[in-house]
């Protein structure tokens, strides 16, 4: 059986409002379950295709940051 997971997360939340998203996003950091890290991923994914070279150089910035704490 082949999922996509992708589209599967992406239909889950399509007709989610922000903050039913912004939910689920600090529910799945503050619980820590792995589970969860397929859907951050697609968030994450979304984020970036939809990035311009100055956000995304921020994003990566912030990302090098929190690796060094």
């Amino acid at each position: 059986m082949n999922i996509d997971i992708r589209e599967s997360i992406i239909n889950n939340f399509k007709d989610c409002d922000i903050k039913d998203i912004e939910d689920s996003i600090e529910s799945s950091i503050k619980d820590k379950d792995e589970i969860t890290l397929p859907g951050l991923g697609v968030f994450f994914e979304i984020l970036w295709k939809n990035s311009d070279k100055d956000l995304k150089d921020n994003i990566l910035t912030l990302i090098k940051k929190g690796l060094n704490i």
